[in-house]
């Protein structure tokens, strides 16, 4: 793994907060949230290992896993309590910080979490098996349009060629965080875990999202002491970038309640 990638986007310094975006993402499509936060929090992000301008993912032997790297960086822009959002992927790793280090977090806002452990469900499974056979078939392209065409804001055959690219070098990233997020091998879901997080939490959901997402956030908000929910009618699970002014006055509720 080499060199990590920042974004900044300036505001109050005394309300620091950290973003996480997606796998197959990247931190620059927080730019259009933090433009209409209005400067309210000092935002950083950062491009995840083999996303974004950050440098390729190389997995060491003894070293650790793709979810638990993310989760150190991450963990590495933290030194006083701030405000932490995270979609996706991203918003898995923030909830293993907050689990980890509760008086680290000011606000914790989860855009769709994929935390697969804490809801097992059928469709979700038969996905991963598909993507999985795709892969140990040497068909990356393939399991790249599985997930994309589930999970991505546009079909992955209506994208530019060099996203597909991207998209079809990224795929096995996906396989090699299912033991965290089916599995949870970072133990998230342990007893007591959630129910010590006493900040302000808030778990959006677009409506067009895959079952499994409402329930992931049913169960999480049964198990956290302070939670709001909310649904994004229209959205899907890329709602971060397809409808940017609903999630950004979401988040704004959220650091309201902090």
């Amino acid at each position: 793994m080499t060199g990590i990638h920042k974004r900044h986007w300036p505001g109050d310094t005394d309300r620091p907060a950290l973003a996480l975006h997606c796998m197959m993402g990247s931190a620059g499509y927080w730019g259009p949230i933090a433009r209409r936060l209005g400067g309210r929090v000092d935002l950083v992000g950062f491009d995840m290992p083999g996303h974004g301008r950050s440098g390729p993912w190389m997995e060491q032997p003894d070293g650790p896993d793709f979810h638990t790297a993310v989760t150190r960086i991450a963990a590495s822009f933290i030194d006083r309590p701030l405000d932490l959002i995270g979609h996706s992927l991203g918003a898995t790793v923030a909830l293993r910080i907050a689990v980890a280090a509760p008086e680290a977090i000011r606000s914790l806002t989860l855009v769709e979490p994929v935390l697969f452990a804490a809801a097992p469900d059928a469709g979700q499974k038969a996905r991963d098996h598909v993507i999985a056979g795709f892969l140990s078939q040497d068909r990356p392209e393939d399991a790249a349009r599985a997930f994309i065409d589930v999970w991505g804001a546009e079909p992955f055959d209506a994208l530019p060629l060099a996203a597909r690219e991207t998209m079809t070098r990224q795929i096995p990233l996906i396989a090699a965080t299912d033991d965290t997020l089916s599995g949870d091998r970072a133990d998230i879901l342990r007893d007591g875990g959630l129910e010590a997080i006493d900040a302000p939490v808030l778990i959006i959901a677009g409506e067009q999202s895959p079952p499994v997402i409402h329930g992931i956030a049913e169960a999480l908000a049964k198990r956290l002491p302070d939670v709001g929910r909310a649904l994004v009618p229209g959205a899907g699970h890329m709602l971060p970038l397809t409808h940017p002014d609903q999630t950004a006055s979401l988040i704004a509720v959220n650091l309201d309640r902090a």
